[in-house]
Protein backbone atom coordinates (compact mmCIF):
# COMPACT_ATOMS: atom_id res chain seq x y z
CA UNK A 1 0.00 0.00 0.00
CA UNK A 2 2.72 2.39 0.94
CA UNK A 3 4.56 1.58 -2.27
CA UNK A 4 1.37 2.11 -4.33
CA UNK A 5 0.72 5.52 -2.76
CA UNK A 6 4.35 6.47 -3.34
CA UNK A 7 4.11 5.54 -7.03
CA UNK A 8 0.91 7.54 -7.48
CA UNK A 9 2.49 10.50 -5.74
CA UNK A 10 5.55 10.16 -7.95
CA UNK A 11 3.41 10.02 -11.12
CA UNK A 12 1.32 12.99 -9.96
CA UNK A 13 4.51 14.87 -9.18
CA UNK A 14 5.79 14.25 -12.70
CA UNK A 15 2.49 15.50 -14.09
CA UNK A 16 2.68 18.53 -11.83
CA UNK A 17 6.14 19.38 -13.17
CA UNK A 18 5.13 18.99 -16.80
CA UNK A 19 2.58 21.84 -16.81
CA UNK A 20 4.83 24.51 -15.29
CA UNK A 21 7.62 23.54 -17.69
CA UNK A 22 5.22 23.87 -20.62
CA UNK A 23 3.99 27.22 -19.34
CA UNK A 24 7.54 28.42 -18.89
CA UNK A 25 8.38 27.32 -22.43
CA UNK A 26 5.44 29.30 -23.80
CA UNK A 27 6.32 32.29 -21.68
CA UNK A 28 9.95 32.26 -22.80
CA UNK A 29 8.84 32.47 -26.47
CA UNK A 30 6.82 35.61 -25.75
CA UNK A 31 8.79 38.76 -26.52
CA UNK A 32 8.25 41.70 -24.16
CA UNK A 33 8.11 45.38 -25.09
CA UNK A 34 8.21 48.14 -22.48
CA UNK A 35 5.84 51.00 -23.29
CA UNK A 36 7.02 54.16 -21.52
CA UNK A 37 5.01 57.34 -21.96
CA UNK A 38 4.66 60.76 -20.36
CA UNK A 39 0.90 60.61 -20.76
CA UNK A 40 -2.06 58.91 -19.10
CA UNK A 41 -3.53 55.75 -20.58
CA UNK A 42 -6.53 57.70 -21.91
CA UNK A 43 -4.43 60.44 -23.51
CA UNK A 44 -2.15 57.92 -25.21
CA UNK A 45 -4.94 55.60 -26.43
CA UNK A 46 -4.88 56.69 -30.08
CA UNK A 47 -1.10 56.55 -30.31
CA UNK A 48 -1.07 53.17 -28.58
CA UNK A 49 -3.52 51.73 -31.11
CA UNK A 50 -1.39 53.01 -34.00
CA UNK A 51 1.77 51.60 -32.41
CA UNK A 52 0.12 48.19 -32.00
CA UNK A 53 -0.99 48.37 -35.64
CA UNK A 54 2.63 48.86 -36.71
CA UNK A 55 3.71 45.98 -34.49
CA UNK A 56 1.02 43.81 -36.02
CA UNK A 57 2.18 44.70 -39.54
CA UNK A 58 5.63 43.53 -38.43
CA UNK A 59 4.23 40.18 -37.34
CA UNK A 60 3.80 40.83 -33.63
CA UNK A 61 0.39 40.76 -31.97
CA UNK A 62 -0.09 41.66 -28.32
CA UNK A 63 -1.08 38.61 -26.30
CA UNK A 64 -0.10 36.17 -29.04
CA UNK A 65 3.64 36.51 -29.52
CA UNK A 66 4.45 39.77 -27.74
CA UNK A 67 3.56 41.16 -24.33
CA UNK A 68 3.46 44.90 -23.58
CA UNK A 69 4.47 46.29 -20.20
CA UNK A 70 2.74 49.69 -19.97
CA UNK A 71 4.15 52.46 -17.79
CA UNK A 72 2.38 55.86 -17.63
CA UNK A 73 3.99 58.94 -16.08
CA UNK A 74 0.63 60.77 -16.31
CA UNK A 75 2.22 64.13 -17.04
CA UNK A 76 4.76 63.87 -14.19
CA UNK A 77 8.15 63.86 -15.88
CA UNK A 78 9.88 63.21 -12.56
CA UNK A 79 8.34 59.71 -12.49
CA UNK A 80 9.99 58.65 -15.74
CA UNK A 81 13.42 57.58 -14.38
CA UNK A 82 11.85 55.13 -11.91
CA UNK A 83 9.46 53.77 -14.54
CA UNK A 84 12.33 53.30 -17.00
CA UNK A 85 14.43 51.57 -14.35
CA UNK A 86 11.52 49.24 -13.61
CA UNK A 87 11.28 48.19 -17.27
CA UNK A 88 15.04 47.61 -17.41
CA UNK A 89 14.80 45.51 -14.26
CA UNK A 90 12.14 43.39 -15.93
CA UNK A 91 14.57 42.73 -18.80
CA UNK A 92 12.19 43.73 -21.58
CA UNK A 93 13.40 43.13 -25.13
CA UNK A 94 12.72 46.67 -26.41
CA UNK A 95 11.55 49.92 -24.82
CA UNK A 96 9.19 52.17 -26.77
CA UNK A 97 9.59 55.62 -25.21
CA UNK A 98 7.01 58.09 -26.43
CA UNK A 99 5.29 61.46 -25.96
CA UNK A 100 8.28 63.78 -26.00
CA UNK A 101 12.00 63.34 -25.53
CA UNK A 102 11.80 62.98 -21.73
CA UNK A 103 10.78 59.27 -21.74
CA UNK A 104 13.57 58.44 -24.19
CA UNK A 105 16.12 60.37 -22.15
CA UNK A 106 15.03 58.48 -19.02
CA UNK A 107 15.28 55.14 -20.84
CA UNK A 108 18.69 56.05 -22.27
CA UNK A 109 19.95 56.88 -18.78
CA UNK A 110 18.63 53.55 -17.50
CA UNK A 111 20.21 51.23 -20.07
CA UNK A 112 22.90 51.17 -22.73
CA UNK A 113 22.08 47.65 -23.89
CA UNK A 114 18.30 47.30 -24.30
CA UNK A 115 17.17 48.73 -27.67
CA UNK A 116 15.05 51.88 -27.39
CA UNK A 117 12.62 53.19 -30.00
CA UNK A 118 11.49 56.76 -29.36
CA UNK A 119 8.69 59.00 -30.61
CA UNK A 120 9.20 62.72 -30.14
CA UNK A 121 8.13 66.03 -31.57
CA UNK A 122 11.53 67.55 -30.92
CA UNK A 123 14.98 67.32 -32.45
CA UNK A 124 16.49 63.99 -31.30
CA UNK A 125 20.04 65.18 -32.05
CA UNK A 126 19.72 68.42 -30.05
CA UNK A 127 18.01 66.47 -27.28
CA UNK A 128 21.01 64.14 -27.03
CA UNK A 129 19.15 61.00 -28.02
CA UNK A 130 21.18 60.12 -31.12
CA UNK A 131 24.44 61.16 -32.73
CA UNK A 132 22.78 61.87 -36.08
CA UNK A 133 19.51 61.16 -37.86
CA UNK A 134 21.01 58.88 -40.53
CA UNK A 135 23.42 57.09 -38.20
CA UNK A 136 21.89 57.09 -34.71
CA UNK A 137 24.64 55.04 -33.05
CA UNK A 138 24.15 53.41 -29.65
CA UNK A 139 20.93 51.67 -28.69
CA UNK A 140 18.36 54.29 -29.75
CA UNK A 141 16.43 55.13 -32.90
CA UNK A 142 12.87 56.16 -33.64
CA UNK A 143 10.64 58.77 -35.18
CA UNK A 144 10.46 62.54 -34.85
CA UNK A 145 7.47 64.51 -36.11
CA UNK A 146 9.43 67.80 -35.84
CA UNK A 147 6.66 69.69 -34.03
CA UNK A 148 9.17 71.96 -32.30
CA UNK A 149 10.78 72.92 -35.61
CA UNK A 150 7.33 73.74 -37.03
CA UNK A 151 6.55 76.27 -34.29
CA UNK A 152 7.95 79.16 -36.35
CA UNK A 153 5.71 78.20 -39.27
CA UNK A 154 2.69 78.05 -36.96
CA UNK A 155 3.54 81.52 -35.69
CA UNK A 156 3.71 82.84 -39.26
CA UNK A 157 0.32 81.31 -40.07
CA UNK A 158 -1.18 82.85 -36.91
CA UNK A 159 0.27 86.21 -37.92
CA UNK A 160 -1.49 85.91 -41.29
CA UNK A 161 -4.78 85.25 -39.49
CA UNK A 162 -4.39 88.16 -37.05
CA UNK A 163 -2.05 90.58 -38.86
CA UNK A 164 -2.87 93.48 -36.53
CA UNK A 165 -1.74 91.61 -33.42
CA UNK A 166 1.65 92.78 -32.18
CA UNK A 167 1.99 90.46 -29.15
CA UNK A 168 1.40 86.70 -29.28
CA UNK A 169 1.01 84.61 -26.14
CA UNK A 170 2.99 81.40 -25.85
CA UNK A 171 1.76 78.66 -23.52
CA UNK A 172 4.69 76.48 -22.40
CA UNK A 173 5.24 73.66 -19.93
CA UNK A 174 8.54 74.65 -18.27
CA UNK A 175 9.22 71.03 -17.28
CA UNK A 176 9.36 69.87 -20.89
CA UNK A 177 13.02 69.22 -21.80
CA UNK A 178 12.84 71.29 -24.97
CA UNK A 179 10.78 74.17 -23.56
CA UNK A 180 13.66 76.65 -23.57
CA UNK A 181 14.52 75.69 -27.16
CA UNK A 182 10.95 76.31 -28.26
CA UNK A 183 10.85 79.70 -26.55
CA UNK A 184 14.16 80.75 -28.08
CA UNK A 185 13.18 79.65 -31.59
CA UNK A 186 9.82 81.41 -31.37
CA UNK A 187 11.33 84.61 -30.04
CA UNK A 188 13.71 84.61 -33.02
CA UNK A 189 10.85 83.94 -35.43
CA UNK A 190 8.72 86.64 -33.79
CA UNK A 191 11.52 89.16 -34.15
CA UNK A 192 11.74 88.44 -37.86
CA UNK A 193 8.00 89.12 -38.17
CA UNK A 194 8.09 92.26 -36.04
CA UNK A 195 6.17 90.56 -33.22
CA UNK A 196 6.69 90.11 -29.51
CA UNK A 197 6.20 86.89 -27.56
CA UNK A 198 4.68 86.83 -24.08
CA UNK A 199 5.50 83.53 -22.37
CA UNK A 200 3.16 81.93 -19.82
CA UNK A 201 4.23 78.74 -18.04
CA UNK A 202 1.88 75.95 -16.98
CA UNK A 203 2.54 72.44 -15.71
CA UNK A 204 -0.73 71.68 -13.90
CA UNK A 205 -4.43 71.86 -14.73
CA UNK A 206 -4.88 74.94 -12.54
CA UNK A 207 -1.69 76.38 -13.99
CA UNK A 208 -3.18 76.22 -17.48
CA UNK A 209 -6.23 78.19 -16.29
CA UNK A 210 -4.05 80.83 -14.66
CA UNK A 211 -1.58 81.10 -17.56
CA UNK A 212 -4.20 81.69 -20.25
CA UNK A 213 -6.12 84.10 -18.01
CA UNK A 214 -2.90 86.08 -17.52
CA UNK A 215 -2.24 86.24 -21.26
CA UNK A 216 -5.81 87.41 -21.86
CA UNK A 217 -5.42 90.19 -19.28
CA UNK A 218 -2.22 91.27 -21.03
CA UNK A 219 -4.22 91.71 -24.22
CA UNK A 220 -2.26 89.34 -26.46
CA UNK A 221 -3.62 89.12 -29.98
CA UNK A 222 -3.26 85.37 -30.33
CA UNK A 223 -2.14 82.21 -28.57
CA UNK A 224 0.42 79.63 -29.65
CA UNK A 225 0.32 76.36 -27.71
CA UNK A 226 3.81 74.89 -27.50
CA UNK A 227 4.59 71.31 -28.39
CA UNK A 228 4.35 69.31 -25.16
CA UNK A 229 2.63 66.01 -24.20
CA UNK A 230 1.16 67.51 -21.03
CA UNK A 231 -0.41 70.41 -22.90
CA UNK A 232 -1.70 67.95 -25.51
CA UNK A 233 -3.40 66.02 -22.70
CA UNK A 234 -5.16 69.27 -21.66
CA UNK A 235 -6.58 69.77 -25.17
CA UNK A 236 -10.25 70.22 -24.20
CA UNK A 237 -9.35 72.62 -21.40
CA UNK A 238 -7.10 74.79 -23.58
CA UNK A 239 -9.56 74.93 -26.49
CA UNK A 240 -12.34 75.94 -24.10
CA UNK A 241 -10.20 78.66 -22.50
CA UNK A 242 -9.16 80.05 -25.89
CA UNK A 243 -12.86 80.32 -26.78
CA UNK A 244 -13.75 81.91 -23.43
CA UNK A 245 -11.13 84.63 -23.82
CA UNK A 246 -11.65 84.96 -27.61
CA UNK A 247 -8.01 84.11 -28.35
CA UNK A 248 -7.16 82.93 -31.87
CA UNK A 249 -4.98 79.91 -31.14
CA UNK A 250 -2.47 77.82 -33.06
CA UNK A 251 -1.96 74.10 -32.36
CA UNK A 252 0.24 71.22 -33.50
CA UNK A 253 -2.35 68.52 -34.14
CA UNK A 254 -5.47 68.08 -36.24
CA UNK A 255 -7.25 66.68 -33.19
CA UNK A 256 -6.99 70.11 -31.54
CA UNK A 257 -8.92 71.66 -34.43
CA UNK A 258 -11.52 68.90 -34.49
CA UNK A 259 -12.04 69.70 -30.79
CA UNK A 260 -12.74 73.35 -31.64
CA UNK A 261 -9.30 74.91 -32.01
CA UNK A 262 -8.78 77.54 -34.70
CA UNK A 263 -6.06 75.88 -36.78
CA UNK A 264 -3.20 73.42 -36.68
CA UNK A 265 -0.12 72.80 -38.73
CA UNK A 266 1.68 69.52 -38.33
CA UNK A 267 1.84 65.90 -39.32
CA UNK A 268 -0.27 62.80 -38.74
CA UNK A 269 0.72 61.71 -35.25
CA UNK A 270 -0.91 58.29 -35.55
CA UNK A 271 1.27 57.55 -38.57
CA UNK A 272 4.38 58.35 -36.53
CA UNK A 273 3.32 55.85 -33.86
CA UNK A 274 2.66 53.25 -36.53
CA UNK A 275 6.18 53.79 -37.89
CA UNK A 276 7.53 53.34 -34.37
CA UNK A 277 5.65 50.05 -34.15
CA UNK A 278 7.22 48.92 -37.42
CA UNK A 279 10.69 49.80 -36.11
CA UNK A 280 10.03 47.94 -32.85
CA UNK A 281 9.03 44.87 -34.83
CA UNK A 282 12.19 45.06 -36.94
CA UNK A 283 14.33 45.25 -33.81
CA UNK A 284 12.53 42.27 -32.30
CA UNK A 285 13.48 40.40 -35.47
CA UNK A 286 17.13 41.25 -34.98
CA UNK A 287 17.75 44.69 -36.49
CA UNK A 288 20.13 46.97 -34.57
CA UNK A 289 18.90 50.47 -33.62
CA UNK A 290 22.19 51.96 -34.77
CA UNK A 291 21.43 50.74 -38.30
CA UNK A 292 17.92 52.24 -38.48
CA UNK A 293 17.84 55.95 -39.43
CA UNK A 294 15.52 58.21 -37.48
CA UNK A 295 12.38 58.67 -39.59
CA UNK A 296 10.91 62.11 -40.27
CA UNK A 297 7.47 63.01 -41.65
CA UNK A 298 7.20 63.83 -45.33
CA UNK A 299 3.81 65.56 -45.27
CA UNK A 300 2.48 68.42 -43.16
CA UNK A 301 -1.16 69.45 -43.02
CA UNK A 302 -2.84 72.79 -42.41
CA UNK A 303 -6.26 72.29 -40.85
CA UNK A 304 -8.60 75.26 -40.32
CA UNK A 305 -11.84 75.40 -38.33
CA UNK A 306 -14.09 77.98 -40.04
CA UNK A 307 -16.78 77.67 -37.37
CA UNK A 308 -14.26 78.74 -34.73
CA UNK A 309 -12.99 81.53 -36.97
CA UNK A 310 -16.51 82.92 -37.35
CA UNK A 311 -17.08 82.72 -33.58
CA UNK A 312 -13.91 84.79 -33.12
CA UNK A 313 -15.01 87.29 -35.76
CA UNK A 314 -12.10 86.37 -38.02
CA UNK A 315 -12.03 86.23 -41.78
CA UNK A 316 -9.64 83.54 -42.93
CA UNK A 317 -7.58 84.88 -45.84
CA UNK A 318 -8.32 83.19 -49.16
CA UNK A 319 -4.59 82.50 -49.49
CA UNK A 320 -4.71 80.30 -46.39
CA UNK A 321 -7.90 78.55 -47.43
CA UNK A 322 -6.29 77.79 -50.77
CA UNK A 323 -3.39 75.93 -49.17
CA UNK A 324 -5.40 74.30 -46.34
CA UNK A 325 -5.43 70.52 -46.47
CA UNK A 326 -8.69 70.36 -44.52
CA UNK A 327 -11.34 72.94 -43.70
CA UNK A 328 -13.79 72.13 -40.92
CA UNK A 329 -17.13 73.89 -41.36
Amino acid sequence: MAIGIGRRQFILALGGVAWPLSARAQQSSMRVVGFLTSLTAAASARGTAAFLQGMNESGFTEGRNVAIEYRYAEGHYDRLPALAADLVGRKVDVIFANAGSAPALAAKAATASIPIVFETGGDPVKAGLVASLNHPGGNLTGVSWTATALSAKRLDLLHQLVPKASVIGLLVNPNYPEASLQVRDLEDAAGALGLQISVANADTENGVDAAIATLARQGVGGLLVANDPFLTSRRAQIVALAARYALPASYSLREDVVSGGLFSYGTNLAEQFRQAGLYTGRILKGAAPADLPVTLPTKFDLVVNLKTARALGLTVPSTLLAIADEVIE
